[in-house]
């Protein structure tokens, strides 16, 4: 895991329209970016709509997210169009930013292993410095988290 302090890796990558999109961390006050594990599965659909759901409050604090997963391009635009998402979807179909950010590497389920990405977030400053790091979040109140751990960055 990448921890408080450090340089976030840059992001590049194609986002669910088919656009190359650039992170840019000094375009907001802070910026998440959250890794889940493929789109419209139960605990990442959970995870975006919870985002979704506070997006006023990401917004008036001047707060980007950006979703990242190694789902094609082609996976996510249903995802995000389905669920009214407000926020960039981005492909990492090789696992290259997903892994600059410990957040993609071996995995098991049903006795099968295999290469995919963590549920890992972390929030950047406008500096592009990581200020907040979450491991194997639980998706569910995971924003509502974010949004209460940067205020008390604040205060």
């Amino acid at each position: 895991m990448l921890e408080p302090g450090d340089s976030a890796p840059e992001i590049t990558l194609t986002d669910h329209r088919g656009e190359t999109v650039t992170v840019d961390p000094a375009a907001a006050a802070h910026t998440v970016v959250y890794f889940y594990p493929r789109a419209d599965t139960p605990g990442c659909t959970a995870e975006a709509c919870a985002f979704r759901d506070e997006w006023d409050a990401f917004e008036d604090a001047g707060i980007a997210v950006v979703g990242i997963s190694d789902d094609p391009v082609e996976d996510l635009e249903p995802f995000a169009a389905e669920y009214d998402l407000p926020f960039t979807l981005l492909s990492d179909p090789d696992g290259e930013v997903s892994s600059a950010y410990d957040s993609y590497g071996e995995k098991q389920m049903f006795g099968n292993t295999f290469d995919g990405v963590f549920r890992n977030t972390y929030v950047l400053d406008g500096e592009g410095t990581v200020v907040l790091a979450y491991e194997g979040v639980s998706p569910e109140d995971h924003a509502v988290e974010i949004l209460d751990d940067i205020a008390a960055l604040e205060d």
